[in-house]
């Protein structure tokens, strides 16, 4: 958060378009826990580029789904391949360390990290660092390049204690203000060159066989719960588990491990 993602998406993308790309940005915006309402105000801010012809932007409510993206969003980027959008940027909430699903998604992974992103030690943690190709560190302008360097360097630093995704790519650090565009263009360069070598290496398409086998786990863990909340002939026993386990009378655990032997016995006699 306060990256200043959407910003450098626009910059990005007014570029892209520039050049003769066709651009679809997918936003995801955080879902209130309260009301379940979002803003979707991405469009708001990337004025330029939402009246750009070239481009389409999507913002979509993140529906209280963890991992930074909504649960159609691997669909989406299918669709606005298939209908030409020659580059797909996904813009994620702001997200943890820990919290990197839409690296499930994509070819390339970029965090993008604010000149008071913390230390040194920071970057050393797993999670959402160890899983990006590109760290990009913004704000490079003004007051902030100082902090900006340090940031780099620090995270340079830490990237040499991590494994890398891939033994074809190792992560690297740049530099890059949207106001100025400074750096912008080495940050671009550096995609492409991520995007050569992996093709070349045939990493790419190794990526995206494994990303399609964890999305069909995925589906499956869905629409199996989704099947067990709807049954018909769980609704008394699952409402008195969820009773039981709010008043500490039955474990989480042991109440899951009901619902699904139970579950399995009613498909036995359905079938």
């Amino acid at each position: 958060p306060g990256a200043g993602k959407s910003t450098f998406i626009e910059t990005l993308g007014c570029k892209l378009t520039a050049e003769g790309h066709k651009v679809a940005v997918l936003a995801v915006d955080p879902s209130s826990g309260t009301t379940g309402g979002s803003l979707l105000g991405d469009k708001t801010r990337m004025p330029v580029l939402t009246v750009d012809k070239n481009a389409y932007i999507r913002p979509s409510p993140s529906r209280g789904h963890l991992g930074g993206v909504t649960r159609t969003t691997n669909e989406a980027i299918m669709l606005c391949e298939a209908a030409g959008y020659s580059i797909v940027i996904v813009e994620t909430v702001g997200v943890g360390q820990s919290e990197y699903m839409v690296s499930n998604m994509v070819d390339m992974l970029c965090l993008l990290l604010p000149p008071a992103g913390g230390d040194e030690l920071q970057g050393i943690k797993r999670g959402i660092v160890e899983q990006s190709d590109l760290i990009v560190v913004t704000k490079f302008d003004g007051d902030l390049m100082p902090a900006a360097r340090r940031i780099a360097m620090e995270y340079t630093s830490a990237l040499k204690y991590m494994r890398p995704r891939t033994k074809k790519w190792k992560p690297k650090v740049k530099l890059c203000s949207a106001r100025t565009e400074e750096g912008l263009q080495a940050v671009w360069n550096t995609m492409q060159e991520f995007n050569e070598k992996m093709l070349s290496e045939g990493e790419l398409v190794k990526r995206r066989a494994t990303q399609h086998r964890l999305w069909m786990w995925s589906y499956v863990e869905e629409r199996v719960i989704s099947k067990i909340r709807t049954s018909s002939g769980l609704n008394d026993m699952t409402a008195r588990l969820e009773a039981g386990v709010v008043q500490g009378k039955i474990s989480p655990g042991t109440a899951a491990d009901t619902i699904i032997k139970q579950f399995f016995k009613k498909i036995k006699i359905d079938s």
